[in-house]
């Protein structure tokens, strides 16, 4: 049986290979914390991993579905650093499983569709796959907050997914065949599918990717609101998180939009840069 220990250790290297934004945002919470942030990241890049890379994704997210149920039931591979981390994690800080079944759903989403209508239907997916994480992490970010800061967790999970669909734009059509702009908007604004294809970044482009990145930062401030709320241990974490994600945005914007080209990410003299202002 692998020791809770070794777990985290690689759950902790999981992180720091796939996600340095996330790794320096939350790399000063007290231990135990921290611990659990890795085994719940390490859990829902899994899960993403499956879905996104799988050489059969629907047969494997049936098999992780089957493994997860039993998980919860106190059932798992003692020798799986995952799933012993996240039984320890489990038991210290009380988690409800109910938010990763909801982010399955989501992940599902992506297995049966490609296109989105209306910004309600990317809003419904985006809370399904990062609503849903930010509510996870709350009994271990602020357990006697829980319940005032829901909307709130909800939120920064919405902002930081509507980021990624418009960091990874191209890579979304390209590698996938998904696009994540509504229909709706593209019809609006006169883009395309076809000029996602021819990698056009036109006035109209522009215009429907700022339609998307005004919701975006509707719902940073809306997380903002209530961010002071988080106890001193992790309010500092999560503003970096929310504060090197939403820097995203403007990177774009000061790169021409260029999402077809190159994958926006916040330099590691930046973070350093945000951390000091916070």
């Amino acid at each position: 049986m692998m020791t809770a220990e070794d777990a985290y250790k690689k759950c902790e290297n999981v992180i720091k290979q796939h996600s340095n934004s996330f790794y320096t945002a939350f790399r000063k919470l007290p231990k135990q914390k921290r611990n659990a942030v890795w085994a719940i990241y390490t859990l829902c890049r899994t899960i993403d991993n499956i879905v996104d890379e799988g050489k059969s994704p629907k047969e494997e997210l049936i098999e992780f579905e089957r493994e997860w149920s039993l998980f919860l039931k106190g059932e798992f591979d003692s020798n799986h650093y995952m799933w012993v981390a996240l039984h320890e994690s489990f038991q210290q800080f009380q988690l409800d499983g109910e938010p990763i079944n909801e982010l399955l759903q989501g992940q599902k989403m992506d297995l049966e569709k490609s296109r989105y209508e209306s910004l309600e239907e990317v809003l419904y997916y985006s809370y399904l796959v990062a609503g849903t994480v930010g509510v996870m992490l709350l009994p271990i970010l602020a357990p006697r907050k829980k319940k005032s800061l829901h909307n709130s967790a909800v939120s920064l999970g919405l902002a930081m997914q509507l980021t990624n669909i418009l960091r990874d734009i191209g890579e979304d059509y390209e590698v996938r065949n998904r696009v994540y702009l509504p229909q709706e908007a593209m019809a609006q604004f006169g883009y395309s599918d076809e000029l996602i294809g021819k990698r056009d970044v036109n006035q109209e482009f522009i215009s429907v990717w700022e339609y998307l990145a005004f919701e975006a930062e509707a719902y940073y401030e809306e997380a903002f609101d209530s961010i002071n709320e988080y106890p001193l241990y992790s309010r500092n974490s999560v503003k970096a998180a929310a504060y090197f994600y939403k820097a995203i945005l403007n990177k774009i914007r000061m790169n021409n939009y260029q999402v077809f080209n190159d994958r926006h990410s916040i330099t590691s003299e930046e973070k350093q840069s945000i951390l000091a202002e916070i």
